[in-house]
């Protein structure tokens, strides 16, 4: 099998045949972190950039950026591994559904410098929820996989929250 190359006005693109391509050995990677939503105090790690009138009973279409860390254990004060970057909206009209698009962007370890991105629904309520990795960048180039996720603790006061990630990740 030869080489293609694409061109419109010179080199736009070049196709490998794909056993040129692959020949990097796939790797399964699992990780384990703990995400801190803060929505109160001073310093929030999640602000709400559009939503309803404060008149609506849900708060259907509230769409927050965050830039929430994640850390190593379940305490504020753990060791820091990375941050997820992004936002979430209220998708639903019928339960608590989240739409989450964000990268976990890792500033730690042999991962520093390495994303992973999550474009998937969150059943908040379920005890366990899976989203779907659809790529990343870095180590996690060509990234795809699930996440698990678990609350940990969340005050409905404040609306802040602590959830476990677990997360298993093919990438080459």
């Amino acid at each position: 099998m030869g080489l293609c190359l694409c061109s419109l006005n010179g080199k736009f693109s070049e196709q490998f045949p794909l056993a040129i391509s692959t020949k990097r050995m796939e790797k399964m990677t699992r990780l384990n972190f703990y995400f801190h939503d803060v929505l109160s105090g001073s310093s929030p790690t999640a602000i709400l950039i559009a939503g309803p009138s404060s008149k609506m009973a849900n708060k259907f279409g509230s769409t927050f950026m965050i830039d929430d860390p994640l850390t190593e254990g379940p305490e504020p004060t753990s060791k820091l591994v990375g941050r997820a970057q992004g936002m979430y909206s209220l998708a639903s009209q019928h339960d608590i559904g989240l739409l989450m698009v964000m990268d976990f962007a890792f500033v730690e370890g042999m991962y520093n410098g390495s994303t992973l991105s999550i474009l998937g629904r969150n059943p908040v309520l379920n005890t366990v929820r899976e989203m779907p990795i659809v790529g990343g960048s870095g180590l996690f180039r060509y990234a795809r996989g699930y996440a698990l996720a678990r609350t940990v603790s969340a005050d409905q006061k404040t609306g802040n929250a602590v959830v476990e990630y677990n997360i298993s990740v093919v990438h080459f």
